[in-house]
């Protein structure tokens, strides 16, 4: 037999689930600033990244990109990405693929990012579209 205090506690618990955040990742993985802001090859986009975690760590990251123009500021949507993690050093990639998602005001989130061993690693990131150009962002994992 339901207790009232049982009952109460079980339509406590559904009211909280029932207000629970479904934002998109942008907003939930990605909690401080940017770790480094970076231009692109042409000198023409400047991109902010953050990361999830932040700082990235060894294994499997996400990133946020958010790509805006060099002189104006303004967002850059519409644009298709290819990232590939890469290891200079050791002069491999990684086999895992991350998928690229485009979100709104120029924010791209990238999953799966694999950096599977300490070292060195580039997100070399060709940027096709609107904008043809490339950066390659890098991060020093322990």
């Amino acid at each position: 037999m339901m207790t009232t205090r049982y009952i109460a506690v079980v339509a406590l618990a559904t009211a909280a689930a029932g207000c629970s955040s479904s934002a998109p990742a942008e907003t939930t993985g990605f909690v401080a600033g940017p770790i480094m802001t970076v231009s692109s090859q042409s000198g023409q986009l400047s991109i902010a990244v953050r990361t999830s975690p932040q700082p990235p760590v060894r294994g499997t990251n996400d990133v946020e990109l958010t790509i805006t123009g060099a002189t104006d500021g303004a967002p850059r949507d519409g644009l298709a990405l290819d990232v590939k993690p890469w290891m200079p050093a050791m002069g491999h990639g990684t086999s895992i693929v991350p998928t690229v998602a485009p979100a709104m005001n120029g924010k791209y989130l990238v999953s799966g990012v694999d950096l599977f061993m300490p070292g060195l690693w580039q997100l070399r990131l060709s940027i096709s579209g609107p904008t043809e150009d490339y950066a390659a962002p890098a991060f020093e994992i322990q």
